[in-house]
């Protein structure tokens, strides 16, 4: 047995429609389905009671997942340091981009703010297969996730 690959990443939020509008309009996903999910079967998988929860599936190109979902009840809890890069735990999502500074270009025009510019990673700190540079860039989606894009060029 092994791990295939990665199947989502869940972002719990606090506003559904104006997260979903970010990572469809802005971003480019694609919706797959909206759910509402309640019920003991996932009491006992988060292990909390009396879930009610909004769920929308997103997908990009590639076919990975992103749900986002509010939950109804109970009511979400605010983690100190969300979006800090050095804050301990899980800390950003990376999107692979085909062409990062349109993408940058297209996102700013939409009122996204960037931590910097976009960065070449030195060749001599990370090497990656066929000597690619690995180009990225930093930012926060509306609730404060840390987010990246990220290109390999030759």
């Amino acid at each position: 047995m092994e791990i295939e690959c990665i199947d989502h990443v869940n972002i719990v939020v606090d506003d559904l429609s104006r997260m979903t509008e970010f990572y469809t309009s802005i971003l480019g996903m694609k919706t797959v389905r909206k759910v509402t999910i309640s019920g003991e079967w996932v009491n006992a998988v988060v292990g909390l009671k009396d879930v009610v929860a909004d769920v929308l599936f997103l997908s990009c190109s590639s076919g990975a997942n992103i749900e986002l979902i509010q939950y109804r009840s109970p009511a979400p809890v605010m983690l100190e340091g969300l979006g800090r890069p050095h804050v301990k735990g899980i800390r950003h999502i990376a999107f692979r981009v085909t062409d990062i500074e349109a993408l940058v270009t297209r996102c700013q025009s939409s009122g996204v703010d960037f931590v910097s510019g976009v960065q070449d990673v030195p060749l001599g700190q990370v090497s990656f297969e066929g000597q690619a540079r690995k180009r990225l860039i930093y930012f926060h989606d509306p609730e404060g996730n840390l987010l990246e894009f990220c290109a390999y060029v030759p």
